[in-house]
C-alpha cells in the first residue's frame, strides 16, 4: 500500500481513445469514432473504482487504453507518477507486472490449446520469473487462492464451467502479484448464483494481498456491492463520480437517476413507490456528437443551455463530482438498488 493514502495508484489526465473510420487511403474530410474522449481520474490503493453505464458508453474501452492494450490517442497514464502511456514497449512490457486484467468472456480469454499449468504460468514464463518445481508450485498455490483443485492442472479450458474458467483468469491475473487489476465485465457472463461467488473471492482476494481494482460492469447492483466509488460514462465521458454510498443514495446526474430507476426491485411495494424514468430516444452517435451536453437530448431537465455548452466534471460536495448544469437537488423518488 502506498505510504501516502491520497497519492493515487492510477491518474488518467484528458485520456481519449478515438477511432479513425475514414480508411487509410482517404483524403476527405475524416471521421473519428470517439470511444473515450477526455476523462480524469484518480484511483487510489486498496479501494475498488467501479465504472458503469450503457453499451457502448466507453467504459471497456477505457480499461483497455489505460492499460496500454489499446493505444491512447490523447492524454497521460500515469502508473505511481510514471507516466506510461510515453513508455517504450521495451519499457511498458518490465511494467507489465505491475496491472493485470480479467477479461469478460472466461473461455475466449484462454488458450484451448493449452493446459490449467501452461495457462497460469505463462505469465511467470514470460517475465522470466520462475522455472521447473518452484514454478509448478506456484502455479498449485494461486489455484489454492481461487479454490481450484491442484488435480485440475492437466486439464483444458473446456473441460471446466464458466465459474471454473474464470477462477482460471483470475488465478492468471494474480501470478505476478499485480498492484492494480482491471475487471472487465468479470461477472456479466455467468450465471447468478455464480456471480455471488465470483466477487466473494475477488473482495477475499482483495483483502488478503491488498489489491486495487477498476471494476467495469453494467449491472448496478454487482457494483453496489462490490466497489468503493462509482465512476459513471455516458458518450465517453465521465458524467457522475462519487462514493458508492453517495451516489447510490442520492444521484446528482439526471442519467445516473435513471439508470438507477431501471434496477428491478424483488420487493412490490417498494417497486410501486417508486417513479420508473424511461429516457426518449436513442443514444447519439459518437462519430456526430451533439453539441452542448451530449446527455441533452435524452434528458427531461435539459434547457437552452445544455444545447450549446458542454458541462464540466466539477466537485459539488464531499468528494461528489457531477457533469450537469444543473445538478439533481434530490432523487425524485425512492431509490433502491438491490445487490
Amino acid at each position: 500500500m502506498n505510504a501516502d493514502p491520497g497519492i493515487p495508484v492510477l491518474e488518467l489526465k484528458g485520456l481519449k481513445k478515438h477511432f479513425d473510420l475514414s480508411g487509410k487511403w482517404y483524403s476527405g474530410e475524416r471521421k473519428y469514432l470517439k470511444a473515450v474522449d477526455g476523462i480524469d481520474l484518480k484511483v487510489f490503493s486498496g479501494e475498488t473504482l467501479g465504472i458503469v453505464g450503457e453499451s457502448g458508453c466507453g467504459k471497456s474501452t477505457t480499461g483497455n487504453v489505460m492499460l496500454r492494450l489499446l493505444e491512447p490517442t490523447e492524454g497521460d497514464i500515469l502508473f505511481e507518477g510514471e507516466n506510461i502511456a510515453s513508455l517504450s514497449v521495451r519499457e511498458l512490457r518490465k511494467r507489465r507486472k505491475d496491472f493485470q486484467m480479467i477479461f469478460q468472456d472466461p473461455f475466449s480469454s484462454l488458450n484451448p490449446r493449452m493446459r490449467v499449468m501452461d495457462l497460469i504460468a505463462e505469465p511467470l514464463r514470460s517475465h522470466n520469473i520462475l522455472s521447473g518445481d518452484q514454478l509448478r508450485r506456484r502455479v498449485t498455490e494461486l489455484m489454492d487462492n481461487v479454490g481450484l483443485s491442484s488435480s485440475f492442472i492437466t486439464r483444458y479450458p473446456h473441460e471446466f464451467s464458466g465459474g471454473q474458467r474464470q477462477r482460471i483468469g483470475i488465478a492468471r491475473a494474480l501470478a505476478l502479484q499485480p498492484k492494480l487489476i482491471v475487471c472487465d465485465e468479470v461477472v456479466s457472463a455467468l450465471d447468478v448464483s455464480i456471480q455471488a461467488q465470483i466477487l466473494n473471492l475477488l473482495a477475499r482476494l482483495q483483502r488478503e494481498f491488498n489489491l486495487t481494482y477498476i471494476f467495469i460492469s453494467h449491472g448496478l447492483p454487482a457494483v453496489k456491492h462490490f466497489s468503493t466509488r462509482v465512476a459513471v460514462m455516458y458518450l465517453g465521458k465521465i458524467v457522475e463520480l462519487a462514493k458508492k454510498e453517495q451516489l447510490f443514495r442520492h444521484p446528482r446526474h439526471p442519467y445516473t437517476e435513471a439508470l438507477l430507476s431501471a434496477v428491478p426491485i424483488p420487493d412490490p411495494a417498494v417497486a410501486r413507490d417508486r417513479k420508473r424514468i424511461v429516457l426518449d430516444g436513442d443514444i447519439p452517435s459518437p462519430v456526430n456528437l451533439p453539441a452542448g451536453c451530449r446527455f441533452h437530448t435524452r434528458c427531461m431537465y435539459a434547457q437552452e443551455k445544455c444545447r450549446v455548452a458542454e458541462p464540466v466534471l466539477t466537485e459539488q460536495q464531499d468528494g461528489h463530482q457531477v457533469a450537469c448544469h444543473f445538478p439533481l437537488a434530490q432523487p425524485a423518488g425512492p431509490v433502491v438498488v438491490t445487490a
